[in-house]
């Protein structure tokens, strides 16, 4: 996990790129970066921003939670911190951690000294010189603001979410050693879940929450259609349609945009224009991570999906 913050391709480390003013201009400067977010994901996005308080996304895997992020740096022109969660988690690794090495040089120079002070000694030994920065505390002291991403949250401890409160509402981290670091300038938070459990409410009153659900069939192709220009229109409506269907049936993991960008780009390293049984077949693995939904389709289902894929697209 960086402690340094990240300068996305597009954006400024100075972070001086004006924000939207309304919701149109941030549906805008989106798709002029690639992200085609529909009006109600920009309206949170803008209220995020205007109101500055964070924003949390839930959603399915694969929807574009992380990117929105990544592409929210670039339209501010701002520096990218990630804090990517995990079971273990903890302050050492997201916040901040005392620079033991150094502190033991300070003591060893300070004995070593005639006119050594004790309360001097213990005051150098918990300055803010021996503290390293870790991504929540990189994005307070920060003199930019920049886009603090807490990246997939639900994977992490529940106590966690316990520590996060005092950074999200009071834009602050009290260290009992040293004191409280309150922000220089807030940063622009994204949370992300992907809801394997659920988030306390403590932690959702401090921030504005968007269900981000997958695109409909048009705004998938328009995405598809930029991230992949070499596909032929007909691969990618085939691409599109088929994965919106496959969404549709019991599995253990949906594939998310993210598998479809994948496999209409596999598809076209393939030399495909079109589907067809045996190409799907041999090139589930792209689009599906769990052997058993694999299975499933080439079981039968995927010839199915093909037939009304078919039908909806005029196939030949």
């Amino acid at each position: 996990m960086p402690s340094e913050p990240e300068t996305p391709e597009g954006a400024s480390a100075a972070g001086d790129v004006a924000a939207p003013v309304s919701v149109d201009e941030v549906q805008a400067r989106l798709a002029e970066l690639g992200y085609l977010a529909d009006r109600r994901l920009a309206t949170s996005l803008f209220l995020s921003l205007r109101l500055q308080r964070p924003l949390f996304l839930e959603g399915e895997a694969g929807v574009g939670k992380t990117e929105l992020a990544k592409v929210l740096a670039a339209l501010l022109g701002a520096p990218l911190i990630r804090l990517q969660c995990y079971e273990g988690l903890d302050v050492a690794q997201d916040a901040y951690e005392w620079n033991v090495g150094r502190q033991l040089l300070h003591v060893r120079l300070s004995e070593a000294s005639r006119d050594a002070d004790r309360g001097a000694l213990e005051r150098g030994l918990y300055g803010r010189d021996m503290l390293l920065e870790r991504p929540l505390l990189a994005a307070l002291a920060s003199p930019v603001p920049v886009v603090l991403l807490i990246d997939e949250l639900d994977r992490a401890d529940e106590p966690f979410e316990a520590f996060l409160l005092e950074v999200l509402s009071d834009w602050q981290i009290t260290i009992p050693e040293f004191g409280v670091v309150a922000a220089r300038r807030p940063p622009h938070v994204i949370v992300t879940s992907n809801r394997t459990r659920e988030i306390h409410d403590a932690l959702k009153r401090r921030c504005l929450y968007h269900w981000v659900e997958f695109p409909d069939l048009e705004r998938e192709l328009a995405i598809v259609s930029r991230k992949v220009p070499d596909a032929s229109a007909e691969l990618s409506r085939q691409v599109v349609a088929f994965v919106q269907r496959m969404r549709g049936l019991e599995l253990f993991k949906s594939p998310g945009i993210a598998e479809t960008i994948d496999w209409t780009n596999a598809l076209v390293a393939l030399d495909r224009v079109s589907l067809d049984p045996e190409t799907v077949s041999d090139t589930l693995g792209v689009l599906l991570k769990y052997q058993e939904d694999i299975n499933r389709m080439q079981g039968g289902e995927a010839q199915r999906l093909l037939q009304e894929v078919a039908v909806a697209t005029g196939a030949r």
